[in-house]
C-alpha cells in the first residue's frame, strides 16, 4: 500500500441524492444561474419514458433544446454534432441525463464549445497520447459552460474528467482531459434508474466494481481510498443482487448509485487502475463490447492473471465481497454469473482472429504501463484475452 500520494478534489460542486431528479436539475439549475440548458440524453429515455419530459417542465423557459442522438461509446461525430446544436442554442449549461456515453458526451461539448470545434477531425488536435509530452497536439483551454448529470447507470464517469470518444474511422477509443470537464453536480436518483435495461443496469454495476477492484489491487492504493473501495463493493454486491431479484427495490438501487460513487475516490486520489480496464476501453472501441459487459468479462481474468504478485490485496477484494478466503477471480466469477452477465468472449460475438489487433490497440492505453504484474508486450494481452475467450 502506498505510503505517499496526493488527493485531488475534483472541481465539483455538490453531489445530490434521494431528490427526483427533475426537481433536483431545476433548483441546481436557478442556483448556477443557468438561463439556456442543453439537454443531452439517451433516445431510448427521451422517447420512450416520461423521465426528460418532466424535467423539460420543471425548467420551463430556461430549456434551450435537447439532444438524443449520442450512440454507444461516444462516436466523435455525434459529440462535434450535439456541441454544434448547443452552440447554436446559446446554452450556458449542458444537462446530461443517461449513461457513460451520454455523460462522456456531456464532456466531451464543453470541449468542443471551449475550443471551437466544429468537425470531428479537430478533435485529433485535443486528444490525449500515451507517453506524451505534452500529451495532446494544441493545449485544451477550459469550458465556460460546465455540466450537470444525472446518470441511469453505474459506470461513474460522473465523478471523474476524463471523456472517452471514439474516432469511428479507426475504431478507436481516445481519451480527452481537462479538470473542468468533471460535472459540477452529479444528481443520484434511484427512480431516474428503472428505465435503464436490467442487464445495463447490472453490467455498468460491474464497471463500478472494476473500479474498485483494481483501486485496492493497485501499488498506489491507500487507506483513504482503500476504505471507500471496500464499502463500495459490500453496497455493490448486496445492490446488485437486490435488484437482480426485484427491479422495484429502490432501496437496492440506492445502494448501488452510492456504491458507484465511493468506488471512484481512487481514482480522486491518484490510484492506478490496470489491465481491466486497458483492455476494456480497447474491446469497447475496437470490438463495440457494452463496457458493463467488457468489465463482465476481463476483470476476473485480470485478477487470476495478476494474482502471482498481489494475491494479498486480492484477499480484501474478496473479503469486501463477503467471500473471505475465496481466490478473487473466483469471487467475482460467482457475483458475475448470479447476475446472469457474460463471462465470456466468445458470448459477446469477439473471437480468436481480433485478438492480435485487440491486443496492438491497447498498447496503446495508459492503464496498460500501471498494471501490478508488468505487461511487457502485445504478447502478454493476448494471454489474458486467450484466458478469456
Amino acid at each position: 500500500m502506498a505510503a505517499t500520494g496526493v488527493y485531488r478534489y475534483p472541481h465539483m460542486d455538490q453531489v445530490v441524492f434521494g431528490k427526483p431528479c427533475a426537481e433536483a436539475l431545476a433548483e441546481e439549475t436557478a442556483r448556477l444561474g443557468a438561463n439556456r440548458v442543453f439537454i443531452v440524453a439517451s433516445g431510448t429515455l427521451n422517447r420512450t419514458t416520461d423521465v426528460v419530459r418532466t424535467i423539460v417542465g420543471k425548467l420551463g423557459n430556461r430549456h434551450a433544446g435537447t439532444w438524443d442522438r449520442i450512440a454507444a461509446h461516444t462516436p466523435r461525430t455525434d459529440c462535434v454534432g450535439a456541441a454544434n446544436a448547443a452552440r447554436e442554442a446559446g446554452a450556458d449549461l449542458i444537462a446530461t441525463v443517461g449513461g457513460g456515453s451520454v455523460t462522456d458526451a456531456g464532456k466531451m461539448i464543453q470541449l468542443c464549445l471551449a475550443n471551437d470545434v466544429t468537425k470531428p477531425e479537430q478533435l485529433d488536435d485535443y486528444k490525449r497520447v500515451t507517453n506524451a509530452d505534452p500529451p495532446t497536439r494544441k493545449p485544451v483551454k477550459a469550458p465556460t459552460v460546465r455540466q450537470v448529470a444525472v446518470p441511469t447507470t453505474l459506470s461513474a464517469g460522473e465523478f471523474n474528467a476524463g471523456a472517452g470518444c471514439t474516432d469511428t474511422a479507426t475504431k478507436k477509443k481516445e481519451s480527452y482531459f481537462h479538470p473542468l470537464h468533471v460535472p459540477r453536480v452529479v444528481i443520484l436518483d434511484a427512480a431516474a434508474t428503472v428505465h435503464t435495461p436490467l442487464w445495463l443496469f447490472l453490467s455498468s454495476g460491474i464497471r463500478a466494481v472494476d473500479h474498485a477492484a483494481e483501486d485496492i489491487c493497485s501499488p498506489r492504493c491507500n487507506a483513504y481510498s482503500e476504505a471507500a473501495d471496500i464499502h463500495a463493493l459490500k453496497l455493490l454486491s448486496r445492490g446488485l443482487r437486490g435488484v437482480k431479484a426485484n427491479e422495484s427495490d429502490m432501496t437496492a438501487r440506492l445502494d448501488c448509485l452510492m456504491g458507484m460513487w465511493l468506488s471512484v475516490v481512487g481514482s480522486q486520489a491518484g490510484v492506478d487502475k490496470g489491465a481491466s480496464h486497458a483492455i476494456g476501453h480497447i474491446l469497447g472501441g475496437t470490438a463495440g463490447v457494452p463496457h458493463g459487459y467488457t468489465s463482465c468479462i476481463m476483470l476476473p481474468y485480470v485478477m487470476r492473471w495478476n494474482r502471482s504478485v498481489n494475491a494479498e490485496r486480492q484477499a480484501v477484494v474478496s473479503e469486501a465481497l463477503g467471500r473471505p478466503g475465496t481466490d478473487a477471480g473466483d469471487a467475482l466469477h460467482e457475483l458475475i454469473s448470479g447476475l446472469g452477465l457474460p463471462r465470456t468472449l466468445k458470448e459477446v460475438g469477439v473471437g480468436l482472429e481480433q485478438f492480435d489487433v485487440l491486443a496492438e490497440n491497447t498498447m496503446h492505453d495508459r492503464w496498460t504501463y500501471t498494471n501490478p504484474r508488468k505487461i511487457n508486450g502485445p504478447g502478454d494481452i493476448k494471454t489474458i484475452l486467450e484466458m478469456a475467450a
